[in-house]
């Protein structure tokens, strides 16, 4: 697997389990979650390689849009 392929796969699992996470944690459907999280500036992070957070774990990535969510915005991101 070449080094896209695997950025590719770390995201697409780490997208996954961010948004079980919400699923959980806000008490809403999977598809709910799913539309939750593409809305947010979490996963348009997440998208852009440049900021790595597709090395970042599922937890990681949940914490980081509650805070969003609480602060309106993202405050800080890690690069």
């Amino acid at each position: 697997m070449d080094r896209v392929d695997r950025i590719g796969f770390l995201t697409e699992l780490a997208i996954q389990d961010t948004i079980a996470y919400i699923a959980e944690d806000e008490r809403v459907e999977y598809d709910e979650a799913i539309d939750r999280f593409y809305r947010s500036e979490t996963f348009l992070k997440l998208m852009d390689r440049e900021t790595g957070l597709y090395r970042e774990s599922a937890a990681y990535l949940h914490e980081l849009y509650k805070a969003e969510l609480a602060n309106g915005g993202l405050t800080q991101i890690h690069d």
